[in-house]
């Protein structure tokens, strides 16, 4: 299947990239942005633009509740528009209906990665408040470990990002969507 027979055929579908922070969803997103033609959209800049501040500011001063219904209230607005890549927070899909926002309107992928991966990529990341002061890989083993059932039973698919590169990691993804047939 060319590009543009992807392109046709996935019209008005989101493609939702979820999993635990630091596994790639950021930068999958972009890439494939660049090969389907699609707008990215990162719901955590979203937010924050939004809100006029920083993610962490967010949860100090709103809570991480608040943080939360932002994220669904997004979900919703992006179900209504369709035809986007969305790189979602690493908490989206531990709300159910959040999970239910998604499949109404695309596929959803799951990115993982193993702890020791994750560290190294987000060491010198402050962004981060789930991490603040547990920045270590049984801290992250742990948190992932929480997440993953949630994490897979929200997934339409699963790819592994350690050790592969950008465009290795895209070229996956395409293929499943190709395999799918994207009509579904």
């Amino acid at each position: 299947m060319t590009v543009q027979n992807y392109i046709d055929r996935a019209a008005h579908r989101n493609l939702f990239l979820i999993g635990f922070m630091g596994t790639g969803k950021s930068t999958i997103a972009a890439e494939l942005s660049k090969l389907l033609f699609r707008d990215v959209l990162e719901m955590d800049e979203t937010i924050e633009k939004r809100e006029g501040m920083s993610i962490p500011g967010i949860f100090s001063t709103y809570g991480e509740p608040y943080f939360r219904e932002l994220e669904t209230s997004l979900l919703k607005e992006i179900g209504e528009s369709g035809n986007y890549i969305i790189s979602c927070g690493g908490g989206v899909a531990m709300r159910k209906e959040n999970v239910e926002e998604m499949r109404k309107s695309g596929r959803i992928i799951l990115l993982t990665a193993k702890p020791e991966t994750i560290l190294l990529r987000v060491l010198d990341d402050e962004s981060r408040p789930l991490l603040k002061g547990h920045k270590n890989t049984n801290d992250i083993a742990a948190l992932i470990h929480s997440r993953r059932p949630a994490y897979e039973a929200a997934a339409d698919y699963v790819v592994a990002t350690d050790d592969k590169s950008v465009e290795e990691i895209t070229e996956e993804i395409l293929n499943i969507l190709e395999k799918e047939g994207i009509s579904k």
